[in-house]
């Protein structure tokens, strides 16, 4: 069973689809559930999202276990035999890992005798976006899984091979993007004081934002401001501009902190854009709250580790990157952990980075025992 466990990852990973386009991964993890078949398939959740519920004969706890569909815009450079087949698109974050992981434990829950409860294991799309959590929850057709546990994974390269990462309180951070269109005057490039040109605003915003990073990410008021996206008029030698944008990902490490950080950014921005008599509009979005752990289901974590023999790591603060598990952790009694992709492993995002195989009997069996702490 091992063996088309691992063929489904490699399978997965040679026919990526990005955030909101997962149509045929779907398809295909539908065939492969297909060989040990839930008591119901609920399809098109929150978008190309799978639900696989396994009823016992009474009621009882709701188990969740969720993983992600999509994959990145990146272009893939390892060279092996099941590399992308799409140009610029690739599993580069391991969610084709995630995905074999929580597919494979459909034979194992086939083989239970539980007398009460249900599992569900949800195939969950646009994880990257940060869409696609808050789509399957106010989605109707959840409304019927009401998961009493929602429980998750996500690799971390750097970390021991098939070690267990415990993190108390907040598992990821939180994080929003922000996009700012600055409104000005165009004007002839050899009389720019009869235009309004936003070079000067853009310049001394990305300063003002770099001394608002607090870099150290153990310290409660962690804060981490990143430049993605400039862009300022035209190639237009005659033309002073009279327009631009500025895009950044913002990162705290809880939502109290990303409240009092937005007033703060909102007001700078305003008072420079003020200062140069410019026209600014902002927006906010990419949202993936802080992905919360409630102490119960952490302690299952680490119960479920020690029967497993893992190495146990305790990290004291949160991730850095974004996770839209917190969604789930808004409603949902949830906790998430991380497992240890090698230490000599590319990052994650890399071009040549690569979900190890040798995780995927650990992250089932991790899995499997918190299931079975709760439904015995």
């Amino acid at each position: 069973m091992l063996k088309k466990i691992k063929a489904l990852r490699k399978e997965l990973h040679q026919f990526p689809e990005i955030s909101g386009e997962e149509k045929e991964t779907a398809v295909r993890i539908k065939k492969f559930l297909s060989l040990y078949p839930p008591s119901k398939l609920i399809e098109d959740i929150g978008g190309h999202g799978l639900a696989a519920i396994y009823s016992f004969n009474e009621d009882g706890p709701v188990i969740l276990i969720r993983c992600e569909l999509d994959a990145l815009p990146i272009e893939e450079s390892n060279l092996f035999s099941y590399r992308s087949g799409l140009q610029n698109v690739s599993h580069k974050c391991g969610h084709d890992g995630h995905m074999a992981i929580v597919a494979g434990l459909s034979y194992w829950i086939k083989e239970q005798s539980y007398k009460k409860g249900k599992i569900i294991l949800l195939f969950q799309p646009a994880e990257e976006t940060g869409k696609g959590a808050k789509a399957v929850i106010e989605d109707e057709k959840f409304k019927e899984l009401q998961p009493d546990y929602v429980f998750a994974l996500h690799n971390i390269p750097g970390e021991p091979l098939n070690s267990i990462i415990r993190v108390q309180n907040n598992f990821s951070s939180s994080v929003q993007s922000l996009g700012i269109l600055f409104k000005g005057k165009e004007a002839h490039a050899s009389e720019p004081e009869n235009g309004i040109n936003p070079a000067l605003a853009i310049a001394d915003i990305i300063k003002q934002f770099k001394r608002l990073n607090i870099l150290e990410p153990e310290k409660p008021d962690f804060a981490l401001l990143t430049p993605i996206h400039i862009k300022m008029g035209q190639i237009a030698y005659g033309v002073s501009a009279g327009s631009g944008e500025l895009h950044y990902t913002i990162r705290t490490r809880d939502e109290e902190h990303m409240t009092k950080l937005k007033l703060a950014i909102n007001e700078l921005v305003y008072n420079i854009c003020k200062q140069y008599n410019l026209g600014i509009e902002t927006g906010w979005f990419d949202y993936f709250p802080t992905s919360a752990n409630d102490p119960f289901c952490n302690d299952l974590i680490q119960k479920a580790a020690e029967i497993n023999n893992l190495k146990i790591n305790e990290k004291p603060y949160p991730y850095k990157f974004g996770e839209d598990f917190g969604w789930y952790s808004k409603y949902y009694k949830s906790a998430m952990f991380g497992l240890g992709a090698g230490e000599n492993s590319p990052a994650l995002h890399n071009p040549d980075y690569d979900f190890p195989d040798e995780i995927i009997p650990t992250g089932m069996a991790m899995f499997t025992s918190i299931i079975d702490q709760i439904l015995k």
